[in-house]
């Protein structure tokens, strides 16, 4: 029997990365995130394009609106593996600029949205007999760097929330694991934390060699949950070769 893996924030970047490693992988797919078009056009693509691919469904989803995760946990027959994908930064200003809408919106995505989506599945992933929740956080759940403060302490909140996941689901047949990138390039990223301004969501990557890709973040999530169910990878930590820290790259 195939396995349902359900990611969120899939209709771009690590998150559609993601779907399609583990499409590859020999699961059943559940694509979810607000932009329904692509999410469609991602199906069909899976569908035709990975040798092996299993059911590929997508489903419109906003992790902010409980209704629409509800929506999500009532359609599923099955959820196996949750990828919390769906996050994101917004702006880079000091404490002393920041504007608290922003810190609103990367709080309501990086820890409520979490929280919202594991309560509502966490029935099927323990009813599963082998349930694996994944939460891909940042380097900067770990690290504090200038201009990070709203990121850092959202994701540094979902850092906490998968720990305390870690201690309450012990018993129950549920792995939790944590997948915290370094510098990753993708192609929205940086442009939604500079609000559509190209030029400096551009700035972050200029003279990096090779930054991290949406790929090598994927390849993370498909080795941590295709490890046998008696073995718990508690967190990842990947970064470019040429990230030391948030702050420290080297740049050519």
């Amino acid at each position: 029997m195939r396995k349902t893996a359900v990611i969120t924030g899939a209709s771009s970047g690590i998150g559609a990365a993601t779907a399609r490693r583990l499409a590859a992988e020999g699961f059943n797919v559940v694509l979810a995130a607000r932009r329904r078009d692509r999410l469609d056009d991602l199906a069909q693509e899976i569908s035709e394009n990975v040798p092996g691919a299993g059911r590929v469904v997508a489903v419109t989803l906003d992790v902010t609106d409980q209704a629409s995760v509800d929506a999500l946990a009532d359609a599923l027959d099955s959820c196996h593996v949750l990828v919390n994908n769906a996050g994101g930064a917004v702006g880079l200003e000091p404490v002393a600029q920041a504007d608290p809408a922003d810190w609103q919106t990367m709080y309501d995505t990086n820890v409520l949205g979490l929280l919202r989506v594991t309560k509502a599945l966490l029935p099927k992933l323990v009813a599963g007999g082998a349930g694996h929740v994944v939460n891909i956080t940042s380097l900067a759940a770990h690290v504090a760097y200038e201009g990070g403060a709203g990121y850092n302490a959202a994701k540094y909140a979902a850092y906490a929330v998968n720990e305390v996941m870690r201690l309450e689901l012990v018993a129950e047949p549920v792995r939790v694991t944590e997948v915290a990138p370094g510098l990753v390039k993708t192609e929205e990223f940086s442009l939604v934390r500079f609000k559509g301004d190209e030029a400096k969501a551009a700035k972050p990557y200029e003279g990096v060699p090779e930054p991290l890709v949406a790929d090598d973040v994927a390849d993370c999530v498909a080795w941590a949950v295709t490890r046998p169910a008696h073995v718990n990878i508690d967190r990842i930590d990947v970064q470019p070769r040429v990230q030391a820290a948030p702050y420290k790259l080297h740049r050519v």
